[in-house]
């Protein structure tokens, strides 16, 4: 942490924003996008105008990161960061529903990617190497039938 005289004798302590910015991994326009988005408080201001964050901005930083990391959108991680200033010694339950939230559609998106390997992978089995080609062929592996049958898009005319 930098040091400067306290408070008291007029000085300030704290960390620069190109400090705490390095020491989380990030550069110094998301910190600064963080703070207007209320994800990372407002620091303090020395008298020339000069951002001094305290040492735990760090580790709010990092919690985004990770956060983010771990699929929350920055509003979900917004709502995390909340529940967990509002506690007041409470054990809240928000971040452990909100896990697990994030972890079935996490386990969806993981189902839905096999069924893209799967799919990748039969038409490279196939030998498909033409689109428009395969996509005529009643044996293609692709699921194009599927993507054009009852409730896709409608076809847009060539006129």
């Amino acid at each position: 942490m930098v040091e400067t005289p306290s408070a008291v004798g007029g000085g300030y302590e704290g960390l620069r924003s190109g400090q705490v910015a390095e020491a989380a991994g990030v550069n110094p326009q998301t910190l600064r996008y963080y703070e207007r988005r209320g994800l990372l408080a407002e620091p303090a201001r020395t008298l020339g105008g000069h951002r001094l964050y305290p040492a735990e901005a760090v580790t709010v930083l990092r919690v985004i990161k990770t956060a983010q990391r771990l699929g929350f959108t920055l509003d979900e991680v917004s709502g995390l960061l909340d529940a967990a200033r509002h506690r007041h010694g409470r054990r809240d339950a928000g971040l452990a529903a909100q896990a697990r939230a994030k972890l079935e559609e996490v386990e969806r998106r993981i189902a839905d990617l096999e069924v893209v390997r799967s799919a990748l992978s039969d038409a490279l089995d196939a030998g498909c190497d033409d689109l428009i080609a395969c996509a005529g062929e009643p044996c293609c592996p692709l699921p194009f039938a599927g993507l054009a049958g009852p409730g896709a898009a409608p076809e847009r005319s060539r006129t």
